[in-house]
């Protein structure tokens, strides 16, 4: 893959909110694993280096599918490129999944507490 081509879908992805900026790494993250063998052909075509890839959650498709969330951290410390400034100007802090994450672990929390009241009460 060439250069040009790599930035432009990493421009993507950051419109789109699969990619964001956290100091001085990329994280991606997506339900696709194919997206995540892309992701590091870009990454590797602008000079970087995939720091690593795990799988971080599983998440909710609809009532009766989970999926699992993956996510990669690069590293890209190549002055020829500008996806910092463009992440700047068109992209956000959270992902796309973000949203989802913390409501799955905040319902955990919220479901602890009454769970102990309604033990105390039996």
């Amino acid at each position: 893959m060439l250069p040009p081509e790599a930035e432009k879908k990493m421009q993507c992805w950051i419109r789109s909110r699969h990619l964001i900026c956290s100091r001085n790494f990329f994280i991606f993250q997506t339900v696709d694993y194919a997206a995540l063998e892309r992701f590091a052909n870009c990454i590797n075509a602008l000079g970087g280096s995939v720091i690593s890839v795990d799988s971080i959650d599983k998440i909710w498709m609809g009532n009766h599918r989970q999926v699992i969330l993956y996510q990669v951290k690069a590293s890209l410390h190549t002055p020829c490129h500008d996806l910092k400034q463009y992440w700047i100007k068109y992209g956000s802090f959270y992902t796309r999944f973000s949203s989802q994450i913390g409501d799955a672990k905040s319902m955990a929390i919220r479901s602890i507490p009454q769970a102990n009241a309604n033990a105390k009460t039996n």
